[in-house]
């Protein structure tokens, strides 16, 4: 299937390992142009050199925080000014501190917020007017399973990230006359080093193995295992071409059946 991404033009954010790697990887090798960004500029580097080497794409990078609001535009002002336009632009950031209610303190929340929200936030603002102007556009969020179902110990992620589903369903009504897509895609436990770090720490908390975490984690599937970075991306990818023409304003869980409910 010819998803129409060749020579487009995409901004991944957090991309230099996980979710967001595995994006920008997918995207490349549909032939997409990228522009990457992470806090950590030798791990970005690293990702982008080696997208570079297994797909020949042409890739930009930049070291910065999503939560800072004029880094975030001026990079967005440097991805369109090197590649004339933007195209695709998927909105991502590291989830918050695993915590219950009474471990989080009100800086913690804040923290959350800024992370999460308002991150998507200021990318929605700087790459929503690049792709009106043309007519054409998909913006992506990446949020967690967490805005369909909570998820134990993540009081912050469960409640910040719920507030993207709402951005996103609401900037999906406001642009969509204008040839521009917005969705949300929602991963489930997914073997990221994310993954391990909250496996770890329940561990921990529980006096068991962080693998007894894990193999619970994977009963609660309808497939009995983990997904893979890869398998995420590849909807993210869906949703990002032409072939995904008429879907928007949704929340997508990649979950291998973790949800319960029906929507």
């Amino acid at each position: 299937m010819n998803l129409g991404i060749k020579d487009r033009v995409a901004v991944v954010a957090a991309s230099s390992r996980g979710l967001g790697q595995a994006v920008a990887r997918r995207l490349a090798k549909e032939g997409a142009k990228l522009a990457l960004c992470a806090r950590t500029s030798a791990a970005l580097d690293a990702a982008a050199e080696e997208i570079r080497r297994e797909t020949g794409a042409e890739v930009m990078t930049r070291a910065l925080d999503v939560t800072a609001y004029d880094k975030v535009r001026g990079f967005v002002a440097a991805v369109v000014e090197r590649f004339g336009r933007l195209d695709i632009c998927v909105a991502n950031a590291g989830g918050p501190p695993a915590k219950s209610f009474a471990e989080t303190s009100i800086e913690d929340w804040r923290a959350a917020a800024d992370l999460n929200l308002m991150s998507t936030v200021y990318f929605a603002k700087e790459a929503l007017p690049a792709m009106q102007r043309q007519q054409w556009g998909r913006f992506i969020a990446i949020t967690s399973v967490a805005v369909k179902q909570p998820v134990e110990g993540l009081i912050l992620s469960n409640a910040v990230r719920s507030g993207v589903s709402g951005l996103i369903k609401t900037l999906a009504n406001e642009y969509g006359r204008d040839g521009v897509l917005v969705n949300n895609v929602c991963p489930g436990y997914t073997a990221t080093a994310r993954l391990v770090e909250l496996s770890r720490r329940l561990a921990l908390k529980e006096g068991v193995d962080a693998a007894e975490i894990e193999e619970r984690w994977a009963r609660q599937t309808a497939l009995g295992r983990v997904g893979r970075p890869e398998e995420f991306a590849d909807l993210v990818v869906f949703l990002a071409s032409e072939r995904a023409a008429y879907i928007t304003g949704v929340s997508i869980a990649v979950d291998g059946g973790l949800v319960k409910g029906l929507y």
